[in-house]
């Protein structure tokens, strides 16, 4: 069958396993659009911005654990979803992102559009290429598939100019096997091993795809065995937990949780992550947390088979050890106004077996890990790149992943407003979506920021800046004008009797939740 560029990219991402590809499209990549009704294997979800796109598809590549690909708009369009990108790059999300451009004979001419869509891509730190020729878009995207899947995920960018796309002559390629994870020495494991041994105290650090059922038990075995401490990154891509898995206590924010929590280590072991820094730095504080005089080993740098490095850990140290399990427990249901400790208790009180938690509660969610230690088993997705607006459009990927799992989105008002228009796609989709707006009117982060960075002012003009009740926000009517049913909870009972009515029903709902800030 003749093909144009466009048949055979899509062809060639059907044969790789790519089979939903997020879009918010423009003139360019028209022939794309045209394509997926010739692939009905592909499915073609609409976001009504970019970063609803980009960040859709990072929830997607997060709990499907393969890539989705995106479709964006020349430079400007990969410009409006970069943020998200930059929180699937740390995420190590794989996405295989296309993006048209210009055709080729009419980039001379700077049209309004034009610009360096390469340079913006390699802020991502990925793979990029450029299909110079129809004859070879089904080999560029073979390996464009092939470098998102690439241990241990990445953002792979294929530009595709419009002449390029509507050409003859295509032809769809071969999947491209990716690299697999690599292989931890075992002389690495058992240098660990005698750290471990030693006399000295010790911490764990672990990140990536050790914060999975296996690594976490394994973790949990190595730090009943021999007293060492045990952590989780501060913002995993996914972490599993809940009752019947170890609940292993995430690695703070704060730079003073931090020294708390490492305080009188002499030895720390990283395994899938990096040794811990200040998230920003601050006047006359150190960047760098790991405790003066203490020695950073690496089990496992990112992109090595982290699993598998910490399961050999635990038979060498803990050979019998059984790993120490969450009970099932779940807080009572609390009584009275909404406030940033008891919303929490309602979601530990009520979540559902199986629920994936996109989680950007931020200020408000401090509690949110302890009142769910004990509830049945679910994933967290974190904001692994601090970047905001991530937590609808990763529930929405998540939820398009995952159609028999709940998905709960526990989100800040003001990160929410970013990709409110995500509601939209959820409606349009019908996804099972549960939205918690956490709404305290104001960048509660920011103004711990404001005193923490030694800037602390009570000037009005400062104050304005963080405060988000002038006018106040109606997450209510903004989700109903999305086509997504709505309610408002000012107490505890009103959240607990909403938020149990809305995931036991099909389709997408939030609910605002009225809480005052932290500060």
């Amino acid at each position: 069958m003749a093909m144009n560029g466009a048949q055979s990219l899509i062809h060639t991402l059907v044969d790789a396993d790519v089979d939903v590809c997020f879009t918010n499209p423009g003139t360019s990549e028209m022939h794309f659009v045209a394509a997926l009704d010739d692939v009905p294997q592909v499915r073609g979800v609409l976001g009504l911005s970019e970063g609803v796109v980009t960040g859709a598809a990072d929830g997607y590549g997060r709990v499907a654990g393969k890539p989705a690909a995106t479709l964006l708009h020349l430079g400007p369009g990969l410009a409006n979803g970069i943020a998200n990108l930059h929180n699937a790059r740390r995420a190590h999300t794989p996405v295989v992102n296309v993006i048209g451009d210009h055709a080729t004979y009419h980039k001379k001419f700077d049209a309004p559009l034009e610009s360096d869509i390469e340079a913006l891509a390699g802020s991502l730190n990925g793979w990029v290429r450029r299909s110079s020729s129809t004859a070879d878009v089904g080999a560029d995207a073979a390996a464009a598939v092939a470098a998102a899947k690439d241990a241990p995920g990445r953002v792979a960018t294929l530009i595709l100019p419009a002449d390029v796309s509507w050409g003859e002559g295509g032809a769809p390629a071969a999947p491209v096997p990716p690299r697999a994870p690599r292989p931890v020495a075992s002389a690495v494991v058992k240098t660990v091993a005698d750290v471990l041994r030693g006399d000295e105290p010790v911490a764990v650090l672990v990140g990536g795809a050790g914060c999975r059922e296996a690594g976490m038990r394994a973790l949990s075995r190595i730090a009943k065995a021999t007293s060492a401490k045990p952590f989780a990154e501060t913002f995993p891509a996914r972490i599993e937990r809940g009752a019947g898995l170890p609940n292993i206590e995430r690695l703070g924010y704060l730079a003073e949780q931090v020294a708390y929590q490492l305080d009188g280590v002499r030895h720390i072991v990283v395994a899938g992550t990096r040794p811990p820094v200040s998230f920003f730095a601050y006047p006359g504080k150190a960047s760098d947390l790991v405790p003066e005089g203490a020695h950073v080993h690496m089990l496992a740098e990112v992109g090595d088979d982290v699993v598998a490095a910490l399961e050999e850990l635990a038979d060498e140290v803990a050979e019998g050890v059984e790993p120490d399990l969450a009970p099932a427990q779940r807080p009572e249901l609390p009584t009275g106004d909404l406030t940033p400790q008891n919303w929490a208790q309602v979601i530990g009180a009520l979540l559902p077996e199986g629920a994936i938690v996109s989680d950007e509660a931020n200020t408000s969610g401090l509690l949110v890990p302890m009142a769910t230690a004990g509830a049945p088993r679910h994933d967290v997705l974190t904001l692994t790149g601090g970047a905001i607006g991530q937590g609808m459009p990763v529930a929405t990927g998540a939820a398009i992943a995952a159609p028999d799992r709940p998905v709960i989105n526990l989100e800040s008002d003001g990160s929410a407003l970013y990709t409110v228009q995500s509601l939209w796609t959820q409606a349009r989709e019908n996804l099972n979506v549960t939205t918690v707006v956490l709404n305290n009117r104001a960048y509660a982060i920011l103004r711990m920021e404001l005193q923490r960075v030694g800037a602390e002012s009570s000037g009005p003009k400062a104050g304005s800046l963080l405060d988000l009740s002038t006018p106040d926000l109606d997450f209510v009517r903004m989700a109903e004008g999305f086509g997504v049913p709505a309610t408002r909870a000012k107490t505890a009972e009103q959240l607990a009797e909403q938020f149990r009515r809305a995931v036991s029903e099909p389709g997408p709902h939030l609910i605002e939740a009225m809480v005052p800030p932290l500060l």
